[in-house]
C-alpha cells in the first residue's frame, strides 16, 4: 500500500502537478492543475497506483468498475484488470452521461466508480447516477487524487490516495483573472 505523501511524490515525478491559471470542468478556475494523464501515461506508475484503489474495494467484491471519459478510461480498465471483472467508461452525448460501445449494467450488478482527479464530484456524481438509473448498485468510488479535501458532493461513500485542498475560485470572483494572468483549460469537458 502506498502512503499519500509516496502517492504525491509519484505524482510529482511525473510532473502532474502545474502551477498557474486553470478553469476545470466544474467551470471554477485555480492556480494548481493535477494532470494524472502524465501518471497514467506510464504503465508501471499506472499498474502500482491502481493497485492500491483496487485493493480498497476486493472485499466489496465489485461485479464491475466503470469511470467518466476521459479521466477515469485507464484508470477504470486497470482497477477492473487487477480484480479480475469487466471495466467499462460513460461518455458525454448531448450533454448527458451516457453508454455507447455497446456497454451495459445489469439489474444488480456491484458497480465501482473510478476516477482520476475529483474536484467537486460532479463527474463522479454523473457516473452514479446513471448506474443506478439502470439498476446497477454502486458499491463506492475510489479517485487517485481527490483536490477538493473531502468536500466533494458524492451520494455515496468516496476514498482517495491523496486528499488535498487547492485554491478554486468563482470565475467573476478569481484573482488570478483580475491579474491578468492566461486561462488555460486542460480538462475533457467542454
Amino acid at each position: 500500500m502506498l502512503t499519500e505523501s509516496e502517492v504525491l511524490a509519484i505524482l510529482e515525478e511525473v510532473e502532474a502537478f502545474r502551477k498557474g491559471h486553470f478553469k476545470f470542468s466544474s467551470g471554477l478556475h485555480g492556480d494548481t492543475y493535477i494532470q494524472c494523464a502524465l501518471l497514467l501515461k506510464e504503465p508501471r506508475l499506472a499498474e502500482k497506483i491502481c493497485a492500491v484503489i483496487a485493493e480498497r474495494f476486493r472485499q466489496a467484491k465489485p461485479d464491475l468498475v466503470i469511470g467518466p471519459a476521459l479521466g477515469g478510461i485507464i484508470v477504470a480498465y486497470e482497477v477492473a484488470r487487477q480484480l479480475g471483472v469487466p471495466g467499462i467508461f460513460a461518455e458525454k452525448e448531448d450533454g448527458k452521461t451516457v453508454l455507447r460501445r455497446m456497454f451495459s449494467i445489469k439489474p444488480g450488478q456491484k458497480v465501482l466508480v473510478v476516477e482520476d482527479v475529483i474536484t467537486t464530484g460532479l463527474s463522479s456524481q454523473e457516473v452514479i447516477d446513471l448506474v443506478e438509473s439502470m439498476g446497477g448498485q454502486v458499491i463506492g468510488v475510489g479517485a487517485i487524487v481527490d483536490r477538493s479535501n473531502g468536500s466533494a458532493k458524492i451520494s455515496v461513500p468516496y476514498t482517495a490516495l491523496l486528499t488535498i485542498g487547492m485554491n478554486n475560485y468563482d470565475p467573476h470572483d478569481c484573482p488570478l483573472c483580475k491579474q491578468g494572468l492566461p486561462l488555460i483549460k486542460p480538462g475533457s469537458r467542454k
